[in-house]
């Protein structure tokens, strides 16, 4: 059950990241881009909200769901982080991605 616990806890730090990024994104949004800020934060914030009941369900299967998700979310983001020529954005999100992979593969 700890590998259970450890994908769980990494999935819901990548999803709350992503998250904090989101809002980040918002706050600081001028007027025309801000409805479009709107959207990647509501997106965000479901993504981490479902994180968290993988603690409460405790389902495997939830979590196997949902941490793919957010490798998939990871991995894209390391793409647009290096289309962009940002090297934080490229390898922040793209370990992210490698450390909720291995997480999930302990666990399955």
């Amino acid at each position: 059950m700890t590998s259970y616990y450890v994908c769980a806890f990494i999935t819901a730090a990548s999803a709350l990241t992503s998250l904090g990024f989101s809002m980040a994104a918002l706050l600081a949004a001028e007027a025309d881009s801000r409805i479009n800020a709107m959207y990647a934060a509501a997106r965000s914030l479901a993504l981490a909200l479902i994180s968290l009941v993988a603690f409460l369900v405790s389902s495997r299967d939830f979590l196997v769901d949902i941490a793919s998700v957010m490798i998939l979310v990871q991995a894209l983001d390391a793409v647009i982080g290096s289309k962009r020529h940002d090297i934080l954005k490229t390898y922040g999100p793209a370990v992210t991605a490698l450390i909720d992979l291995a997480a999930l593969i302990w666990m399955l």
